[in-house]
C-alpha cells in the first residue's frame, strides 16, 4: 500500500506538523508500506501531489488540516484517509460549537464567551468578566494565540494577540486544577496521561519548549479514573470521532471539564498520544498499523 505522509501546510503549526510527519515516516512499517513524503506549502498543490497514493496519512495540524477542509479534497477524490470525517474535523476545531454539544449532553465545560473581530467588547458585557480568564483562538491548536490574563487591563492586548490567529476568539472562566489528556484509540481509552508544568497553564512553551513539563501516566483515585475515562470516550462518541482522537481534560474542585478534542493529535517523538500507546505496550509501529487500520475500517 502507497501511504502519502501529508505535512507541513499554512497554519501557524506547521512547524509541529512537519515533526509529526517525519515521525510518522520515521515509524512506519516500511515491510508493509510504501511511504511517501508530501510537503506541501499551499492549498493548491494537494491535488498534484496525492494522485499516487493508496492512503493519506493526515499530518497536518490547525487550518486546512483540521478543519475538515482537506478531509473534505480526499472525500471528494474517493480517497481514504486517517482520522475523522469532515464534519466532526471542523466541529472538534471549533471549540465553541464542540462545547456547546458537550454542556447540551451533560458534560462539565469552561463558562465563557465567543467575540468575532468586528464584535465589540461593550462595558455592560466586560463588567460581568472574573477574573482571572484564559483568552484564546476559538479555531486552532498547541495553545498558539492564547493568554492567561488577571485582570481588565490585560484583556485588549491578549483579544489582539488571540485575533491574530483567527476571526473568533473565547474568553473563558479559568479552571484551576489538574490538567489530563486521555488518548481514544477506535473509541477506547489509552491510559490517561497527567501533565505536569511550570507555567500558569499548559501553553506552547511548556508543550514543546520547557523541560520542566512532566507528562506520565495519571496516579488517581479509581472512581475519578473511570469517571475521566468516561467523559473522554463519551465525548469522541458524541462528536462522532473515528479511528483516534485525543481528549483534553481539566480536573478543578474535583470535577472535571472537558477543554477540547483533538482529532490530529500531535504525532512527534515528544507527543502525547504515542506515550500513553507505550504505556499500554502499544509500539509507535502497531500504533500508526492500528490507525490505518480503523481510518480505513470506517
Amino acid at each position: 500500500m502507497r501511504i502519502g505522509v501529508l505535512m507541513g501546510g499554512c497554519s501557524s503549526e506547521r512547524q509541529v506538523s512537519l515533526l509529526t510527519g517525519e515521525e510518522i515516516i520515521k515509524n512506519l512499517n516500511k515491510d508493509k508500506y510504501h511511504v511517501i513524503p508530501i510537503i506541501i506549502n499551499s492549498k493548491e498543490e494537494v491535488f498534484e501531489k496525492i494522485k499516487n497514493v493508496d492512503f493519506v496519512f493526515i499530518a497536518l495540524h490547525g487550518e486546512f488540516g483540521e478543519d475538515g477542509c482537506i478531509q473534505s479534497i480526499l472525500e471528494t477524490l474517493n480517497l481514504p484517509y486517517s482520522g475523522s470525517n469532515p464534519l466532526t474535523s471542523a466541529l472538534c476545531m471549533n471549540k465553541q460549537q464542540s462545547k456547546r454539544i458537550l454542556k447540551c449532553e451533560g458534560i462539565n465545560v469552561a463558562e465563557g464567551i465567543c467575540l468575532k473581530k468586528s464584535d465589540f467588547l461593550n462595558d455592560s458585557t466586560s463588567s460581568k468578566l472574573r477574573y482571572p480568564l484564559i483568552v484564546k483562538p476559538n479555531n486552532g491548536g498547541s495553545s498558539i494565540g492564547v493568554s492567561l490574563i488577571n485582570d481588565k487591563n490585560e484583556l485588549n492586548a491578549a483579544l489582539e494577540a488571540a485575533f491574530l490567529y483567527c476571526e473568533e476568539v473565547l474568553i473563558e472562566e479559568f479552571l484551576d486544577g489538574k490538567e489530563y489528556t486521555v488518548p481514544i484509540l477506535n473509541g477506547a481509552a489509552l491510559p490517561t496521561l497527567e501533565i505536569s508544568f511550570n507555567s500558569s497553564f499548559f501553553n506552547y512553551e511548556a508543550k514543546y519548549a520547557s523541560q520542566d513539563t512532566i507528562e506520565e501516566v495519571a496516579s488517581l483515585p479509581k472512581e475519578l479514573k473511570e469517571d475521566i475515562e468516561a467523559i473522554a470516550e463519551k465525548s469522541y462518541e458524541l462528536l462522532d470521532c473515528k479511528a483516534y482522537a485525543r481528549v483534553d481534560i481539566i480536573v478543578s474542585n474535583g470535577k472535571p471539564y472537558v477543554l477540547e478534542l483533538n482529532t490530529l493529535p500531535g504525532m512527534t517523538s515528544a507527543s502525547l498520544f504515542p506515550k500513553s500507546a507505550k504505556a499500554a505496550h502499544i509500539g509507535f509501529s502497531e500504533l500508526l498499523d492500528k490507525i490505518i487500520e480503523y481510518s480505513l475500517n470506517k
